[in-house]
C-alpha cells in the first residue's frame, strides 16, 4: 500500500535530478541505502531536499561505466529521501523509498554538477496504486537454493517462503547479485507477477550455467 509520504501522481516533478549507478537497483516501494561523497552527488542530494526530496535512481546503458556522462537507459525509478544523516567527514547517508518510475523524455542543457532530467510519468501511474503479485513459492524456493549457495548467500529460506509476496519480489530483485541488464529488465517488468516470473527465470538460468557473470556493485 502507498505510505502517507508517498507522493500523489500530481506531486511528481517535470524534471528530475537522476543519479546514474551501474548494478544499483531500485523499485516501487523498495528501500535503498546510499552512501553519498562525491560533489556532484552531494550537491544532487541538497538540491532534492529542497524539491520534494526526490532523486531518480537509473543505469547507465550496459558496459558504459559510470565516470563522466554515460548515455543512460531509459528507464529509472524515483526515489523519495526518507532518511538522511550528515558524517563528520562530510558524507551523506541517506535512505530512498522507490516510488513510480519514469522514462527520460529528455535531458536539458545542464546549469548544475549533477544531471537533470524531463521525466515521463504516463506508462506508470499503476506503481503509486496497491498491486497483487502472484508468485511460485515453491518454484522460487527450488531455484533459491542453488543461486544462494553459488553466490555464498546465507540467508533462512523458511522466513523468505513466508514474507509478503510483493516485498519478497522486490527485495530479492533488488539484492541479488544480477548482472546490470539482468537489473534493468526486472525492473522494466510490467507487473509485479511479471517480475517474479522473471526472478526465478534468471536464478534458474544462473544455475544452470553455474552463475557465471558480471554481478551487479554496490
Amino acid at each position: 500500500m502507498p505510505g502517507p509520504f508517498d507522493p500523489a501522481i500530481a506531486d511528481l516533478p517535470a524534471l528530475l535530478p537522476v543519479f546514474p549507478l551501474t548494478g544499483v537497483l531500485l523499485l516501487p516501494r523498495g528501500r535503498l541505502p546510499l552512501n553519498i561523497f562525491e560533489p556532484r552527488y552531494l550537491a544532487m542530494t541538497r538540491h532534492a531536499l529542497g524539491h520534494g526530496r526526490m532523486v531518480g535512481m537509473i543505469q547507465p546503458q550496459d558496459g558504459q561505466g559510470d565516470a563522466g556522462d554515460p548515455p543512460l537507459y531509459r528507464t529509472g525509478c524515483t526515489g523519495r529521501i526518507a532518511e538522511f544523516r550528515e558524517t563528520d567527514d562530510g558524507r551523506y547517508h541517506i535512505t530512498l523509498v522507490g516510488g513510480a518510475r519514469f522514462d527520460i523524455a529528455a535531458e536539458p542543457p545542464r546549469h548544475e554538477l549533477f544531471r537533470i532530467v524531463a521525466a515521463d510519468w504516463s506508462r506508470y501511474h499503476g506503481d503509486l496504486a496497491a498491486g497483487t503479485t502472484e508468485l511460485d513459492r515453491d518454484r522460487l524456493v527450488a531455484a533459491l537454493k542453488p543461486f544462494f549457495r553459488h553466490h555464498s548467500i546465507t540467508a533462512d529460506l523458511a522466513a523468505i517462503a513466508a514474507a509478503p509476496a510483493d516485498r519478497l519480489v522486490t527485495s530479492l530483485s533488488m539484492l541479488c547479485p544480477f548482472a546490470p541488464s539482468e537489473k534493468q529488465a526486472l525492473l522494466e517488468a510490467a507487473t509485479g507477477t511479471e517480475r517474479a516470473k522473471l526472478l526465478i527465470t534468471l536464478m534458474e538460468m544462473s544455475a544452470m550455467s553455474g552463475g557465471e557473470g558480471d554481478g551487479a556493485r554496490h
